[in-house]
């Protein structure tokens, strides 16, 4: 019983501590990946609106590029 219980409270620990952590890009890395794009400007502007929205809590589209052999 007491095993049951530690392990309940140590998963709950762990959600509570990484639950509300999102990794989105730094204005530095948003720069390295738009600094090839044709339209630079453009780029920055469509990353830093959906990092905001990343940050809000809001859902985002990630466009999947297949990959050509």
């Amino acid at each position: 019983m007491k095993s049951v219980a530690f392990n309940l409270s140590f998963f709950l620990f762990a959600l509570l501590i990484n639950g509300d952590e999102s990794f989105s890009l730094t204005d530095y890395q948003i720069k390295k990946i738009c600094k090839n794009e044709i339209k630079e400007i453009i780029c920055i502007k469509n990353l830093k609106e959906k990092r905001s929205n990343l940050e809000k809590g809001n859902l985002i589209e990630i466009p999947i590029i297949p990959y050509k052999r």
